[in-house]
């Protein structure tokens, strides 16, 4: 679960907004936060998360509260003013290609592979930060 957590770095950066939004630090805040994140992410019930993050109804019932009073929209917008710009998006999916868009016979290689449904060629996407 390691690489699910927050790391130091992002913590105090986060810890900050977070006293901002007028969310305090007590003894378990980073842990609850961990666990509101990782439910978010893997999208378990609030039942299923694992008791390393603490009491599941204590988490559901902060993040609702803080949800029903808009400090997570607070959060955000916060976060969204200081942009970690050096992430990179890619995403891959298969298309089925026409049956003519080989094209014309030649020795060079295509990106056109056979599957069970045919011809299918794979695109790739990659999105960079945006300033």
């Amino acid at each position: 679960m390691p690489r699910l957590l927050l790391s130091d770095e992002l913590w105090s950066k986060l810890e900050k907004i977070l006293l901002q939004a007028s969310i305090y630090n007590k003894r378990d805040l980073r842990m609850t936060v961990e666990g509101m994140l990782y439910r978010m992410r893997v999208g378990c019930p609030w039942r299923d998360l694992p008791e390393a993050f603490g009491c599941w109804n204590s988490i559901y019932k902060r993040f609702n509260a803080w949800s029903a009073a808009g400090k997570w929209l607070r959060v955000f917008k916060a976060l969204v003013s200081e942009p970690d710009l050096e992430w990179e998006f890619i995403d891959g999916s298969y298309v089925k290609a026409h049956q003519h868009s080989a094209g014309a016979a030649s020795d060079e290689t295509e990106a056109i592979g056979k599957s069970r449904a045919g011809n299918t060629t794979k695109i790739h996407l990659a999105v960079d930060a945006y300033v």
